[in-house]
């Protein structure tokens, strides 16, 4: 939902809302990221993969069709419903970086109900650092970091970067080309070892 510059200011800020709302309530949050990987379903899809009453997942899927994150693809009985693409790059409050809400990181989010790491990452560093761990987490799939070098640059400790990086792989092997180099988990830089001792 990439919005050019010509739009009205009006557009933008209703589609920032929009968004937010995904942001702030993890199970529209949820339904979003299922309907993204789904590409398509109806409400009775919905219900079924996400447990949720046959009330609540038609008021969700209305929610997120009214602020036009979400449209009708097949208009006859039963309707089918898609999640249209979101790209939107935010200042944080205090201005000092940038972030872009992505389908993975609205789905990083939607599960913070599940995700006991994520939620506790999202309540100490909110959406914004959240973010700034998920391009850390799809770094370190790819070899590039490792959860010290994040911890050191994000000043929090190495046991909390290495908890939300492996919470966040779900997320980025969902998302993300990541090709499978065969480490195990021994070859991580999870502590001190005996190598560390030699």
């Amino acid at each position: 939902m990439s919005r050019p510059s010509t739009h009205a200011d009006g557009d933008i800020v209703r589609d920032f809302l929009s968004i937010a709302d995904l942001l702030e309530e993890p199970q529209l949050a949820q339904l979003y990221a299922y309907l993204a990987r789904a590409d398509e379903a109806t409400v009775q899809d919905v219900m079924d993969e996400l447990d949720l009453a046959q009330g609540t997942a038609y008021n969700y899927v209305n929610r997120l069709v009214d602020a036009g994150v979400v449209a009708v693809t097949h208009d006859e009985q039963p309707r089918r419903y898609a999640a249209e693409k979101i790209d939107l790059t935010v200042s944080t409050a205090a201005g000092d970086r940038e972030y872009t809400i992505t389908p993975a990181l609205i789905d990083a989010v939607g599960r913070r109900q599940t995700n006991a790491d994520i939620d506790t990452y999202i309540d100490r560093h909110g959406v914004a650092g959240l973010a700034t761990a998920l391009t850390y987490a799809v770094a370190r799939d790819r070899g590039e970091v490792t959860h010290r070098l994040m911890a050191s640059d994000l000043d929090i400790s190495p046991l909390a970067a290495e908890m939300i990086l492996q919470a966040l792989r779900p997320v980025v092997h969902e998302y993300y080309d990541i090709e499978d180099t065969g480490a195990g988990l021994e070859e991580l830089d999870v502590g001190s070892g005996a190598a560390d001792d030699a």
